[in-house]
């Protein structure tokens, strides 16, 4: 009978077993390694590119700042220069309204038939006191008034008989109010504050 020992082919085989285990356990910690390494350095990279992203946007925010104070300060001065422009036109409009009116009224008098003793101008509204010869010189004297562009109406406020022995005459003395186009449209500002009053 043949006897064949295989304890050292079992042996053999055993350490075979044990050598590959360990080649895949450092084959497996070597690819682990090497993912770590990599997404380590990715993660960098990316970390790089963000903070790259920030810097620009920080130089980007402090253009738009600059920007926004530019423009604010721009808003404002066009601002003042659209009330300066406001008020020279106001000026300029109310510059000639009073001699204008004046001339009108002088043309409109009835020459040696009407003398006026007072004009008294408030906010607009024009009062006119004198003698005429009769009434019907102050009714010329009215419709004379309206034909005026810088009078937009004419109202008789009275009349009376006035005696002058002095010069043996009777004479009709009139009292007149009229609206003139001296009363000019209220400035931006006082519309504004007649706006915000009327929405409290």
């Amino acid at each position: 009978m043949i006897r064949i020992n295989l304890l050292p082919f079992r042996a053999a085989r055993k350490k075979e077993n044990i050598r590959r285990e360990v080649s895949v356990y450092f084959l497996t910690l070597v690819f682990l390694i090497a993912v770590m390494a990599y997404l380590q350095t990715s993660s960098s990279s990316r970390l790089s590119e963000l903070k790259a992203e920030e810097e620009g946007a920080r130089k980007e925010l402090v253009i738009y700042e600059k920007n926004n104070r530019m423009a604010a300060e721009i808003k404002v001065k066009t601002k003042e220069i659209k009330d300066r422009l406001a008020v020279i036109r106001d000026l300029e409009a109310k510059k000639g309204g009073p001699l204008k009116v004046l001339s009108e009224i002088a043309l409109a008098v009835p020459e040696d038939r009407l003398w006026l003793q007072s004009l008294v101008e408030n906010g607009g509204a024009l009062t006119i006191s004198g003698t005429a010869m009769d009434n019907d010189t102050v009714a010329l004297f009215m419709t004379n008034l309206e034909k005026a562009a810088s009078i937009s109406s004419v109202d008789l406020k009275g009349t009376q008989l006035q005696d002058f022995p002095k010069y043996n005459v009777k004479a009709s003395g009139f009292v007149i109010t009229c609206q003139t186009a001296l009363q000019q449209a209220p400035s931006e500002s006082e519309q504004k504050k007649t706006d915000a009053k009327g929405k409290q």
